[in-house]
């Protein structure tokens, strides 16, 4: 037991991030059998919380760290005043929150999806985007 006790130890101290669940996981990774429980009593007997406080960033945080490398892309449909419906793909950059309207179509086929999307990636290469991901 002493040597799970060390080994749980050093591995919330050389991991600090990581909560006694995730200790628990890699520890049965490591071939390993303890409860999960228990790695948490070893931790709270040691004085160290058993599920500190994360660094990790909140979804907005990460949109806004991420934002020069993202796009978002849908389609809508509307309906002209002569009753036509047309599908439009549109794109927003993410870090200027530029709308791209892509084209208007009645009938999307993949090839017509296709070279919207070639022009699109012209369009940001002319103007440098960063964009890396869709």
């Amino acid at each position: 037991m002493h040597s799970i006790r060390t080994l749980v130890l050093r591995l919330a101290r050389e991991n600090p991030n990581w909560g006694y669940r995730r200790l628990h996981g890699d520890l049965l990774a490591l071939g390993v059998k303890v409860a999960a429980s228990t790695v948490w009593k070893i931790l709270k007997d040691a004085g160290v919380d058993p599920a500190p406080d994360r660094s990790s960033s909140t979804w907005a945080d990460f949109l806004r760290s991420q934002a020069d490398a993202l796009l978002a892309c849908d389609f809508f449909e509307t309906v002209t005043l002569s009753g036509v419906r047309m599908y439009v793909p549109a794109v927003i950059e993410h870090s200027t929150r530029r709308i791209r309207v892509l084209g208007a179509t009645a009938h999307p086929t993949t090839s017509w999806v296709t070279q919207a999307a070639k022009n699109l990636v012209m369009d940001l290469e002319d103007v440098s985007s960063r964009a890396r991901f869709m």
